[in-house]
């Protein structure tokens, strides 16, 4: 009895068995699933929390992550505006789609049979001219200074997802993401600097470029993408998050087929019946296609991320 108690004290672990992530298998036979941390956005401050209680919060306006994984796709999700927000009270959405085509499998009051013609995702049918049906985007993400520590869910709002930033610095997550695409260097192989964009009224996000990840940490963030903590950061939304209440199937894409019509739109295969895809990004600007570079272009690009990095890292 001593010496199972000595055996399993936290300082007498092994350093590479506690530095490891429990596996899939203890924690199916243990019976406790993997905790859902997420950090929370709101009010402009970043707010670790768990169980859909916040426990820590930092009032810096950045914050240095690495990003671990992310959901493959832009959800999309509506809460009733004739039910109040309460602060610190989860609520379940009214609708949401996982892959922002159409509602989830098992939804309870779907709002219509696809997102491209629901009256939620109409221009209007929210505050002003904006759309009462809202998209995000999941992250997982880990810490700078604690790689291979706690995994933790990063719901992002549009105006946090779509736009053209601020030259190479400070850009919403799909310019950025694009930026260091055409510099050959994956958003998961860098450490990135998100923060507060203080010109806008409600709180968005910016992302920026700090270091490369060393080689040691590269191996931690691959191995992280690989965990229940991981997986279940980029599938759940706010509210499965906080309550562990289990994630509503999304529908299965089986096919899909892009091809431009003239309605703005493209045109779908899902479950072997076409469906429509907005192609639009909110009230945001539409984004273009990125071209692809010449030589010329990508030399430029390179010295571009370049001097970033080596900025941030004055």
């Amino acid at each position: 009895m001593t010496t199972s108690l000595t055996m399993f004290n936290a300082s007498a672990i092994p350093a590479h068995i506690a530095n490891r992530q429990l596996s899939a298998a203890t924690l199916a036979l243990s019976s406790a699933g993997p905790t859902n941390k997420r950090i929370s956005i709101e009010g402009g401050v970043f707010r670790m929390m768990v169980g859909g209680k916040e426990i820590a919060k930092n009032t810096d306006r950045s914050m240095n992550i690495a990003i671990v994984s992310t959901a493959p796709a832009n959800s999309r999700i509506y809460y009733d505006p004739a039910v109040p927000y309460v602060r610190g009270q989860a609520s379940a959405p009214t609708c949401s789609a996982t892959d922002g085509i159409r509602p989830n499998v098992g939804t309870k009051t779907p709002q219509a049979a696809t997102c491209a013609a629901c009256p939620q995702n109409i221009a209007g049918s929210g505050n002003g001219e904006s759309r009462a049906c809202r998209y995000q985007r999941r992250l997982a993400v880990v810490l700078e200074g604690d790689m291979s520590g706690d995994v933790y869910q990063i719901i992002l709002p549009a105006t946090s997802i779509f736009g053209k930033g601020n030259g190479t610095q400070q850009l919403p997550l799909e310019a950025y993401a694009r930026m260091l695409h055409g510099n050959r260097v994956g958003v998961d192989s860098v450490v990135t600097k998100m923060e507060f964009d203080t010109d806008s009224s409600t709180p968005k996000l910016v992302f920026s470029p700090v270091r490369f990840l060393e080689p040691n940490e590269q191996e931690i963030v691959d191995s992280q993408s690989d965990t229940p903590e991981a997986e279940q950061a980029i599938g759940l939304n706010a509210y499965q998050s906080d309550t562990g209440v289990a994630a509503i199937a999304a529908p299965k894409v089986i096919d899909t087929v892009a091809k431009p019509k003239a309605s703005g739109f493209v045109a779908s295969v899902v479950d072997d019946e076409p469906v429509a895809k907005a192609v639009v990004a909110d009230e945001e600007d539409e984004i273009p296609a990125p071209k692809k570079a010449t030589p010329a272009e990508a030399d430029t690009r390179s010295a571009k991320i370049g001097n970033v990095l080596a900025a941030w890292g004055e």
